[in-house]
């Protein structure tokens, strides 16, 4: 599935250039819950521009795309950030800890017990995927309240659903609490 997924969102984000550095749109209004250092992982990352604005906010930031084109217009938008190339469907390419993960509508509930184990303690998970909520549904949809089943027993900061997509802002517990 690697070279398909990979050759579709090549020419997605062919000639859409690098984009602008932003946070993900659940955070907007919140971005006082991100730190202004430590680790920033992106999966899923596109063209980067919330892997950019990560490193603007002084993270020190690993981004991952299946897309060699994203990650090239990524390069160009934050060339201090490591951009990874590779294939979610096969696993995690990096290891933990990390201050912040962020993984934006990139949906595989294999993973979601292994986002949690990226994040220290007090770590904040930023989590966005397609869901049938207030829409048709699909493929690649999660069912009604699937992060909020899955990452429910964290610190939940923010969660909404509606309009097609689930959106949840979740803090790891500290004192050791492993999360699954």
């Amino acid at each position: 599935m690697g070279a398909v997924d990979r050759e579709r969102w090549d020419a997605r984000f062919a000639g859409l250039g690098a984009g602008e550095a932003g946070p993900p749109g659940v955070l907007v209004g919140r971005e006082d819950l991100v730190p202004t250092s430590g680790r920033a992982l992106d999966l899923a990352c596109g063209r980067g521009t919330v892997a950019a604005w990560l490193a603007r906010r002084g993270l020190a930031v690993d981004a991952v795309d299946v897309s060699p084109v994203g990650l090239a217009a990524g390069r160009e938008l934050a060339p201090d950030v490591r951009w990874i190339e590779a294939d979610l469907d096969d696993g995690l390419p990096v290891r933990g800890p990390y201050d912040v993960v962020v993984c934006q509508r990139f949906r595989d509930p294999a993973l979601y017990p292994a986002l949690v184990e990226l994040l220290v303690p007090g770590g904040l998970l930023v989590i966005s995927v397609l869901s049938g909520s207030g829409d048709t549904g699909g493929p690649f949809r999660a069912p009604p309240g699937e992060l909020l089943a899955a990452f429910g027993h964290l610190d939940v900061r923010h969660h909404e659903e509606g309009h097609g997509e689930e959106s949840l802002l979740a803090v790891r517990g500290v004192g050791g609490a492993r999360g699954f």
